[in-house]
């Protein structure tokens, strides 16, 4: 039997990788969705005695999102003691005021990766593990941008906005025995993503000198330390009690 079922997305980098590292370990079948492939994760599981399934996807196309959550919902044993989705790709693009967001198809990407894709796969996930007597949990990973404007990043800002909204939804139709959700901010990280935002030009990105000090006073967190605060912080009894959450709240 196995003992945990872990779905994660966006495993291929940053904070998505280090989780996947962290939960690849005996007893748990962990099934992840990148863009690529990661031979180094696959001789990890592997050593750690953990069974693994990578799946190559763009969750950006939302048909592509859709068939993986049907194709891992339909293949997902019943026995397992806990379940587990955590909505972890995003995106930042497209980094521009407001008045400069004129790219249809960026913004489209960026709210079908950051929203919609998690909106698919979250519910093929409840309604594969609904009537389980089992633990289930989704976690979305979050931002502080989606509960303190930041100018140049209306569409990111917006995108994490709506998936907080979205998870407080979702708790309230599971009620107290259903799929717990958290939706939560892991602050500050050293990952590609940080890179990119220091690569943004500073007439659509005011902040940019803020975040390029962090980087340079070594103020980002370690991708590796902030994913085993999360990975503890999903083992937390009281998981999903306070469904927007920061995972600096805890020390």
């Amino acid at each position: 039997m196995t003992d945990t079922i872990a779905i994660l997305t966006g495993a291929s980098r940053g904070i998505g990788a280090a989780l996947a590292r962290g939960l690849a370990r005996p007893g748990v079948r962990l099934v992840t969705l990148a863009r690529r492939d990661d031979a180094d994760l696959a001789a990890h599981a592997n050593a750690q005695g953990a069974e693994l399934e990578q799946i190559k996807v763009d969750l950006s196309d939302l048909a592509a999102a859709d068939a993986a959550g049907a194709r891992i919902a339909a293949s997902l044993p019943r026995d397992a003691r806990r379940y587990l989705l955590i909505n972890n790709a995003g995106t930042v693009q497209p980094v521009a005021p407001c008045a400069g967001l004129t790219d249809p198809a960026a913004i489209s990407a960026a709210f079908n990766l950051n929203v919609s894709a998690v909106m698919l796969l979250t519910a093929r996930f409840v309604q594969a593990v609904q009537g389980l007597q089992a633990d289930r949990r989704v976690l979305n990973i979050s931002s502080g941008a989606g509960r303190n404007p930041s100018a140049g990043w209306g569409v990111y800002c917006a995108t994490k906005a709506a998936l907080d909204m979205y998870t407080r939804v979702l708790k309230a139709e599971q009620g107290g025995d259903g799929v717990r959700a958290v939706s939560l901010a892991p602050g500050i990280v050293d990952t590609d993503m940080q890179e990119a935002i220091r690569g943004s030009d500073p007439a659509s990105f005011p902040a940019l000198a803020r975040f390029q000090e962090f980087k340079t006073a070594g103020q980002l967190a370690a991708p590796g330390d902030v994913a085993a605060r999360i990975l503890a912080y999903l083992d937390r009894d009281d998981f999903g009690a306070t469904e927007i959450d920061d995972i600096r709240n805890y020390r």
